[in-house]
């Protein structure tokens, strides 16, 4: 058996599975909200402490009357792990992490020696998603450009936004792709027209720094609303009441994507046209002719959205490399577990090597 995990800043996904070879699903599965742990070990004790065995009606029965003289069924077996692998999102060293988004330290070595698990690795999360999108099925993407990829391989790119941003890079090295982890997306928020210049200022008066992760990311779409909502002066008093009651971003992308509120659809076109752009920029680095794929938690949600063309036309808009750009496929993924089963093949791959 070996144990996945996908350690983001809004929850963290474990998981089991009884994987030899080839993609399985689960064992188990269970999501924890992340901000109520100290730390990922203490979500491991939750995860991998067996439950109870369930008492037969005879025992309770028992128990009811007061007989105390019943001795209490032997807890379950712990699992027996041969390898686990992590996704965590901040930048990996040594099997080391300072979580970005969490005041969480996260240190393979002691994970396996507190669990007694022979090999634990950590990876950065869009590493392990990247190692992900090598084994999605064709129905687990949506398909935004189609492109014209050459025929002997090059590279992919991996951009997505969640509570984050994060990107990465796959290399062929001959025979697989390589993933290449990369902190990408704190790298600095570069407006393209005046109205980003415009919202560039509206951040640095809150931010020493602005990045990509500022504006990329649930919390950058909330910000984007911010801006829109002190500058044009039109927020309906409704969506302000709502936002300020549940999820910032999950209410503007609604209110967006229905076509409810302008302030809630420009915020949303402000956003598809940056995340396509810096998608674009990524492209161009990474020189990714056989394709950008666009994960994380909230391409999924605004896939309507990113299909409108804002996407694209941003993604492209390079220039005289708009050419180039437009051979590129682009794809979203669809499938919310894809760094989880990334870090899965990899755990995998761990089991089988110690097993040689």
């Amino acid at each position: 058996m070996i144990l996945a995990g996908d350690i983001g800043g809004t929850k963290t996904n474990l998981a089991l599975y009884d994987w030899m070879t080839e993609r399985v699903e689960p064992v188990r599965l269970e999501s924890f909200h992340s901000a109520d742990y100290k730390s990922l070990e203490e979500i491991l004790d939750e995860f991998l402490t067996p439950p109870a065995p369930p008492r037969a009606l005879e025992e309770l029965e028992q128990a009811q009357v007061g007989d105390t003289h019943e001795e209490a069924a032997p807890p379950a077996e712990p699992v027996k792990l041969a390898a686990a692998c992590f996704g965590v999102a901040g930048p990996v060293i040594d099997n080391h992490s300072h979580t970005t988004n969490l005041p969480w330290v996260v240190d393979g070595s002691t994970i396996a020696k507190r669990f007694d698990i022979p090999r634990v690795q950590l990876l950065n999360d869009l590493e392990s998603t990247a190692y992900g999108i090598l084994m999605l099925r064709p129905d687990e993407v949506e398909v935004l450009n189609a492109g014209t990829p050459p025929k002997k391989r090059q590279a992919l790119a991996l951009i997505a936004a969640g509570t984050g941003l994060g990107e990465a890079i796959l290399f062929w090295d001959g025979k697989t792709y390589r993933p290449m982890a990369s902190e990408g997306g704190h790298a600095d928020f570069a407006p393209n027209n005046d109205n980003e210049i415009e919202l560039l200022r509206y951040l640095r008066g809150q931010y020493l720094h602005v990045s990509y992760e500022r504006v990329l990311s649930g919390p950058g779409l909330h910000a984007i609303y911010e801006y829109l909502r002190d500058t044009k002066k039109n927020e309906p008093t409704w969506l302000a009441e709502k936002i300020k009651a549940g999820n910032p971003a999950a209410e503007i992308a609604e209110a967006g994507l229905k076509g409810q509120a302008d302030i809630a659809k420009q915020a949303l076109d402000l956003f598809a046209s940056i995340y396509g752009a810096e998608a674009g920029n990524l492209a161009l680095k990474a020189l990714s002719l056989d394709g950008v794929y666009v994960g994380g938690g909230i391409a999924p949600k605004l896939i309507k959205k990113l299909q409108d063309g804002t996407f694209m036309k941003a993604f492209t808009n390079k220039g005289r490399y708009k050419r180039l750009l437009s051979t590129m496929p682009v794809k979203v993924v669809m499938n919310q577990h894809t760094a989880l089963l990334g870090a899965a093949s990899v755990a995998a791959a761990l089991a089988q090597a110690g097993s040689r």
